[in-house]
């Protein structure tokens, strides 16, 4: 068989990234705090952008430099402009841009029903101009110090599957101080989640574990404590002690002597080690600014009895097109590198004003979706977050699945169980052994504790008795899924509850 060379021509589909598309996705995923910061810069570069906001003073002043002097400050920004407007797309000035709004959220308001506000449209649509990123931020090369949330967050990720004892783990990382100690009061946490107290305990119990030793303690007592188990010293003389830090403060060797039950020399062993430890674990990761959430949306409840959804429009950048100034300059433009470099600034700015609207539906439009299918967590707590995935999002406000990924990073959502972050919304499923509603990764995790936490001594259960009764139940679950949700909520296995069980009756009197 021979071979030769020949010409082909084929057509095939593909997805090209313009450069609008680009920053469409790149602005759907920024927080509001960093595309405040993109906006701010886009008007620092961009002359025929104009901020709009109340009491904001830097739009006149930047119009009334202009109307001093065009003609030179065309000039200026041609030159300042000229390479970046090589290659870029030419287009006319003006045309099909004549009457872009600014970028608000006048009509950002949506009931849970899942409805699209007016003019919705696809991503395809959005976009910004053709314009070379060759600008280096050198602060994007330096290393962020980790701080003490974000490292307590990874560790929550890893120890903890189960979505609603997450949620309530984050809540709890939320009120850490810089120092690493908790502050609030648990029972507001449970009655603000609607979770049972033994639940926020547990959840706790978790966090406390994390690194650095002693974190999340509610006093000086408690974060002493929690480092002495963690080096296995707190026992009853050096629980005594900590009892008493008073006492030790005031030098009361005596009186401590007598609590802890122990002579001189072990008294001041055990005060050396106290003095080891850290009474303030946070510090460790340094002193950083703390950013306050802002959240991006809303949620209240209406009149009717449903659920009402906003955007916050203090997180929204206005900003608008000047066309008058584009009409002035567009007059004293004389050459052909000063009319490419108008007509790309005209083209960027209004692709970022359709960007920016876009952003605001998508998010609202993503939001109000959310808000419906978790109605329940809600008006009842924690305990009743429904299964839900992307693709459910995705599929009822027909998006795609990375639209929707993007959308709920980095976003928060005030309700009125507190400020939470879109994508703690999001648990996964487990199937019905009779092929009804599912269940629930959340609800089965809770019968599984229920189960194990009524057993009695004699009659440990088993993870294969745990998979029968859940059956039973209507719940469909794999023996291994049983296990790792056991092992997730730090439940030991059957034979070492039974052998403990059998240890704590024996000790009995």
């Amino acid at each position: 068989m021979a071979l030769t060379q020949r010409l082909e021509i084929r057509q095939s589909h593909a997805l090209v990234m313009t450069p609008q598309l680009m920053q469409a996705i790149k602005l759907l995923q920024l927080s509001n705090l960093d595309l405040a910061a993109y906006v701010e810069g886009e008007l620092e570069r961009n002359p025929l952008l104009e901020p709009v906001g109340e009491n904001d003073g830097e739009g006149e002043r930047r119009a009334a430099d202009r109307e001093a002097s065009p003609g030179a400050a065309a000039t200026d920004w041609a030159a300042d402009g000229h390479d970046r407007s090589e290659g870029a797309a030419q287009q006319p000035p003006g045309a099909e841009l004549d009457d872009v709004p600014p970028a608000d959220a006048d009509a950002a308001t949506s009931r849970s029903n899942g409805e699209a506000p007016p003019g919705y449209s696809e991503w395809a649509s959005t976009g910004a101009g053709g314009r070379d990123n060759n600008d280096y931020n050198l602060e994007a090369f330096v290393s962020v110090e980790t701080t003490l949330a974000d490292h307590l967050a990874e560790q929550l990720a890893l120890a903890v599957v189960d979505p609603a004892r997450r949620m309530i783990g984050q809540y709890l990382i939320d009120l850490v101080d810089e120092a690493g100690y908790l502050n609030g009061d648990l029972a507001l946490v449970a009655e603000k989640l609607g979770a049972p107290a033994a639940e926020i305990d547990a959840v706790l119990a978790i966090v406390q574990g994390f690194d650095p030793p002693g974190v999340c303690a509610r006093n000086l007592t408690e974060c002493l404590a929690i480092q002495l188990k963690e080096r296995n010293r707190f026992d009853p003389a050096m629980q005594a002690l900590v009892a008493r830090l008073d006492l030790l403060a005031k030098r009361d060797l005596a009186a401590l002597r007598r609590i802890c039950g122990v002579g001189e020399e072990d008294l001041a062993d055990m005060i050396g080690e106290v003095r080891k430890l850290n009474p303030k674990p946070g510090l460790a990761f340094g002193s950083t600014l703390v950013q306050p959430i802002v959240p991006d949306v809303f949620v209240r409840l209406g009149p009717d009895g449903g659920f009402i959804v906003e955007l916050n429009s203090d997180t929204l950048p206005k900003v608008l097109v000047n066309q008058s100034y584009h009409a002035e300059l567009a007059k004293t433009a004389k050459n052909e590198k000063d009319k490419g470099y108008l007509a790309d600034c005209l083209q960027t700015a209004t692709w970022l004003i359709r960007a920016l609207d876009q952003r605001a539906k998508t998010i609202l439009k993503v939001s109000t979706e959310i808000v419906r299918q978790q109605d329940a967590f809600f008006v009842h707590g924690v305990r009743h977050l429904r299964p839900l995935n992307l693709k459910t999002i995705a599929d009822a406000i027909d998006m795609h699945e990375s639209t929707v990924s993007r959308v709920t990073a980095n976003k928060y959502m005030a309700t009125n169980r507190g400020i939470f972050e879109l994508k703690y919304f999001f648990t996964s499923a487990i199937a019905a052994a009779d092929g009804g509603e599912a269940h629930s990764a959340e609800a089965v995790r809770h019968r599984i504790r229920q189960l194990i936490d009524a057993e009695r001594p004699e009659q440990v259960l088993s993870d294969d008795t745990i998979v029968e009764k859940l059956r039973e139940a209507g719940i469909d679950i794999a023996r291994r899924t049983v296990a790792k949700y056991r092992e997730a909520m730090r439940i030991a296995s059957s034979v070492q509850r039974r052998r403990e069980k059998q240890t704590s009756l024996g000790a009995a009197p």
